[in-house]
């Protein structure tokens, strides 16, 4: 009969020290940096989708593009829309057009999921990546350096910065509990 040992990962720090430390370390960037202090809530949800998508260096392939894409088609698509303001307003200007432009874009990005596998996986990201990319653009959470329309694109840029940021909290995080291998 042979003995097999069991190995697992043990963390140094614990994981709930870690996250505290991870938090504390990145308080300084949404505070600090003026009108370029980071979007904190962007990058704390995709820190999140870092351990859905496993804690794991593999989850940055899968992250990555599904996000940026949800973002920079989104930023992309509210660019467009500045094109159908002819459009009557329902209840207030420019509604009409933001609602028709905007449901017609998210519905090209869900059906363009079937193109790439990536962003089948990823769904969470990608769809995140819309969502944050309207939270940014519409809350005005990004440095106002590019005069509109183009802003709706800079949003879209500025949600995918943050969302790199928030994989290196979750890569950070990881890290700071220094994982070893231990044989029970």
């Amino acid at each position: 009969m042979s003995t097999q040992t069991a190995v697992r990962v043990k963390e140094t720090i614990p994981l709930w020290l870690a996250v505290a430390i991870t938090v504390l370390v990145s308080i300084p960037f949404g505070l600090w940096l003026g009108k370029w202090s980071f979007t904190l809530w962007v990058a704390f949800i995709v820190w999140a989708e870092y351990f859905q998508y496993g804690a794991k260096p593999s989850a940055i392939k899968i992250i990555l593009p599904s996000y940026t894409y949800g973002a920079i088609v989104t930023g992309i698509t509210l660019l467009l829309v500045q094109f159908f303001q002819f459009l009557p307003s329902v209840l207030v200007p420019g509604d009409l057009a933001l609602g028709i432009i905007l449901s017609a874009g998210v519905g090209f990005m869900v059906y363009s999921m079937r193109w790439a596998k990536v962003f089948q996986e990823g769904s969470l990201a990608f769809f995140n990546g819309i969502t944050m990319c309207l939270g940014v653009y519409f809350s005005g959470s990004y440095p106002n350096i590019i005069a509109a329309p183009w802003n709706t694109v800079w949003a879209g840029i500025w949600a995918s910065l943050m969302a790199i940021f928030g994989v290196c909290l979750g890569v950070f995080n990881i890290w700071l509990t220094f994982p070893k291998e231990v044989k029970d």
